[in-house]
């Protein structure tokens, strides 16, 4: 997540067609974080469209990972803008977006600032709509899209988070990387007040769809369990969340007092590090596979955006209807949501691990 091998592992036309459809624009205002802004706008949208910021991953560009994960053509058929911030290697030599620097994680400082003077580019230049203006990335970039939607709660309607981890999990490069990969557990209230000084909003707060892969070895799950946590906190949704399956996939959801769908986890079985792509509407395929791009037969995009409500009308909402009763809103004190640990986690499990390897080694010698 600090440093990656590049996360499009392609080249070709198909890269260069991808590369073709973002265009760069470099009057997007101040820019204290020196970060990059390309963007896509389908022909013929309408004024008051939505917008989606996609933050990439470490190594990868915006050409890159809209390739991988589909985010242009599902614009296209859905009508919504895409703006694709992009880091530089003098910022961060992995070409990481920094979400664990002081200096770029706090409102109207760094990064974050950078990112929403780009938004408000789009909305001056495209007429895209403030009421549905949204964030989703990975690994880096999903942690800076947690931050994105800390420092700026009242810019976003909704959060999509792939492999990432929760706000101020960490503060420098030393802390970093143990909260990759360790993980940091705090309550839910601790969780929630960081999010809450962080701009002294008092709410709304924007729902939020989480990504993680069991076997991902680069941020361990329980991120993802302490992100889910976080959210739960801010939105004074009482647990415990509901539990089914998405396309053979852990899917939990938490509602609040309303019946609204405010928080959901996706636990995507013995998948690595990286963003789940799989078929969309009408089983069509999203996305290309690739480094970090992983084809999990489930569409982290597709599921993202229609969370946020976004393409066509569906046919049933995504709330539930309030109980004659609904208890008041609470903050839940203990988590509401887990996160498995996968089959052979653990000492014993890696010993078990070392130990068919060596008998695979074996009988491919015979």
């Amino acid at each position: 997540m600090l440093r990656q091998d590049d996360g499009t592992g392609r080249d070709g036309e198909q890269g260069r067609e991808t590369a073709r459809r973002l265009a760069r624009d470099d009057g997007f205002g101040p820019n204290p974080g020196n970060l990059v802004l390309y963007k896509f706008v389908p022909d013929g949208l309408e004024a008051g469209a939505p917008l989606v910021v996609v933050l990439h991953g470490c190594g990868q560009t915006a050409a890159g990972y809209d390739e991988g994960a589909g985010w242009s053509r599902l614009a296209e058929r859905w009508g919504f803008a895409l703006l694709y911030p992009e880091q530089r290697r003098e910022n961060n030599q992995g070409g990481c977006f920094n979400w664990f620097e002081p200096g770029d994680i706090e409102r109207d400082a760094g990064e974050a600032a950078s990112i929403r003077a780009m938004v408000e580019r789009m909305r001056q230049v495209h007429g895209t709509d403030p009421s549905r203006t949204f964030v989703s990335g990975l690994s880096a970039g999903g942690a800076m899209a947690v931050v994105m939607l800390a420092t700026y709660p009242e810019t976003f309607a909704g959060g999509g988070v792939i492999a990432g981890l929760p706000y101020k999990a960490a503060l420098g490069l030393r802390e970093a990387l143990g909260a990759m990969f360790r993980g940091r557990a705090k309550s839910p209230a601790e969780w929630g007040e960081l999010v809450r000084q962080a701009s002294g909003h008092e709410g709304p707060w924007p729902v939020l769809s989480i990504w993680h892969g069991t076997a991902d070895r680069t941020v361990a799950a329980m991120n993802a369990a302490e992100l889910a946590n976080q959210w739960a906190c801010l939105h004074g949704a009482p647990g415990p969340a509901r539990e089914g399956e998405v396309a053979g996939q852990r899917h939990l959801v938490l509602h609040d007092r309303n019946g609204r769908a405010v928080v959901e986890l996706y636990e995507i079985d013995g998948m690595a590090h990286g963003t789940p792509i799989g078929p969309g509407e009408d089983d069509e395929p999203l996305g290309v596979a690739g480094q970090f791009i992983l084809d999990a037969g489930i569409s982290s995009t597709y599921r993202i955006a229609r969370f946020w409500g976004l393409g066509p009308r569906q046919a049933e909402p995504r709330t539930e209807p309030p109980a004659e009763t609904a208890p008041p809103a609470r903050i839940p004190a203990e988590p509401v949501f887990a996160i498995r640990k996968p089959a052979g986690a653990g000492l014993p499990g890696r010993i078990a691990g070392l130990w068919a390897r060596i008998k695979r080694a074996v009988s491919r010698r015979r």
